[in-house]
């Protein structure tokens, strides 16, 4: 074989070398990406061309699906009480996708995961039958938080601070997510340009300033730093207190509250706002921030297992920011849940169990896929000195205190009210707060909660925590106690 032709057998050997390595990532690499593209229009003809799996409540699915009438997608996703429950469910959409349970659990409930296939199945590569998800939600918590909260701007969350299962989330104002389930653009803009942001889960991804009911976490830094002995100590807080570096006096909502040098106790009692914020002073932003941490502030991997928006304790602040801190002021935020992470650790002892909403995955024969109750975590938060001492002042908050709006017949009750300034100087509607914990006298049930009221029909003078928020934690807690 002469020079020439060996050359170019070579070169034409190299080429069809090439091609085979270009088939082979294009079919492997290319072909997933390009399968697992969004704009793929085959993924939603796959996904919706069976009915999927369900998202269960208390035994009952509240999610379905229903067969079109038209077009290359077979089924829709349908939801029972639709509004009720979105702030759990999320939406799963043909057009506009899929967010809170029905996204993260996409692939189970469409019968591509994994962990559904038998050897066969993953060998052939054919759509098991899809699974479900078995939540912890408590229906009758939720619709008392939903119907509580009613016409208000606002969310609720319930959790059992014996085992972390969250038995409630709400955000109203609320949407049927059967509605935008197929294309609905009108509908959807609508939803989407809407001020009230009906979309936003406000119980997990809205982080607001807490207000007074952040002065527990203050509280609990005070007791764990040995900076007090005990709630019934009195304290050094002088009446006006004005913090270090300003000439702006801290001042309280009641001026004829008991507040100077008053004891932890009497300063939840009436929330005294010299006490907390010279406390936070006294004891400084590092153990603050520190105290929160524990409780889960600043935490960005919060999962339940939607992903919650971090609490926030900031940093970097001089001593005048650390006292407006200490009221959950200044640049302090947090979700419902995670006040309710807050009650739900004093309730329990100082221990805080890992918060979750689903008890379970499941295949399409009822086998469990995944056990989430037998995998929560646990950790200490406080000594259960101290959350038994915080257990005491925030049942006098509600028996004599700010959150009175709060008894229940029958159960031993600790609350805190908060209400946190909105707007520049407060020139808007404040955030009314309460966050409780509640323990059944004739069964061993109990339940914490948190209240966010954001916005309301309420006249100014009217908004507090016990006034609009309490009322609402009040139905949720003897929803959660009943026998």
């Amino acid at each position: 074989m002469n020079k020439t032709i060996r050359r170019t057998a070579v070169f034409s050997l190299l080429l069809v070398l090439a091609l085979l390595v270009r088939a082979t990532w294009v079919q492997f690499y290319d072909g997933k990406a390009l399968a697992d593209d969004k704009k793929n229009r085959r993924n939603a003809i796959e996904q919706y061309a069976n009915p999927l799996g369900n998202i269960i409540v208390a035994g009952d699915a509240i999610t379905g699906s229903a067969a079109t009438k038209s077009g290359d997608l077979k089924y829709k996703r349908t939801y029972t009480n639709g509004s009720l429950y979105a702030a759990v469910t999320g939406y799963s959409s043909q057009v506009y996708g899929a967010t809170q349970l029905e996204g993260i659990y996409q692939d189970l409930l469409d019968g591509t995961d994994t962990q559904l296939k038998n050897p066969l199945d993953a060998l052939t590569n054919k759509r098991a039958d899809p699974g479900d998800v078995i939540t912890t939600i408590d229906p009758d918590v939720q619709k008392a938080a939903y119907n509580a909260l009613g016409g208000n701007k606002g969310a609720a969350v319930a959790i059992d601070p014996k085992t972390g299962k969250i038995l409630a989330v709400v955000s109203t104002p609320s949407y049927d997510p059967s509605e935008i389930s197929t294309s609905n653009d009108t509908l959807w803009q609508k939803l989407r340009k809407n001020s009230d942001k009906p979309l936003v889960n406000r119980a997990l991804r809205q982080p607001l300033p807490p207000g007074s009911t952040f002065k527990l976490v203050v509280a609990a830094a005070a007791l764990e730093d040995g900076l007090y002995s005990d709630v019934d100590e009195k304290t050094t807080s002088p009446i006006p207190y004005t913090p270090p570096g300003t000439t702006r006096v801290l001042p309280n909502e009641s001026k004829s509250a008991p507040c100077e040098n008053a004891t932890i106790r009497v300063a939840l009692q009436y929330s005294c706002n010299n006490v907390f914020g010279k406390m936070a002073v006294d004891l400084g932003q590092d153990k603050v921030r520190a105290m929160a941490e524990k409780f889960g502030f600043n935490d960005k991997t919060q999962d339940v297992p939607v992903r919650a928006y971090p609490s926030v304790y900031p940093t970097g602040m001089d001593k005048a920011f650390t006292a407006l801190t200490g009221i959950g002021q200044y640049d302090v935020t947090a979700t419902p849940l995670q006040m309710a992470m807050v009650s739900a650790a004093i309730a329990n002892g100082g221990e805080l169990v890992s918060p979750h909403m689903v008890s379970q995955t499941s295949d399409a024969d009822g086998n469990v896929v995944k056990d989430y109750d037998d995998s929560t975590s646990t950790k200490r938060i406080v000594d259960s000195r101290t959350a038994e001492q915080l257990q005491s002042a925030m049942q006098t908050v509600v028996e004599d205190g700010t959150g009175t709006n709060a008894r229940i017949s029958g159960a031993t009750v600790g609350g805190k009210t908060g209400t946190a300034q909105h707007g520049e100087n407060n020139s808007k509607t404040p955030y009314a707060w309460f966050t409780s914990y509640a323990k059944s006298d004739s069964n061993d049930k109990e339940v914490a909660v948190a209240v966010m009221v954001e916005q309301s029909d309420a006249a100014r003078s009217e908004v507090s925590g016990n006034g609009l928020a309490a009322p609402v934690a009040k139905a949720m807690m003897q929803a959660a106690l009943k026998d």
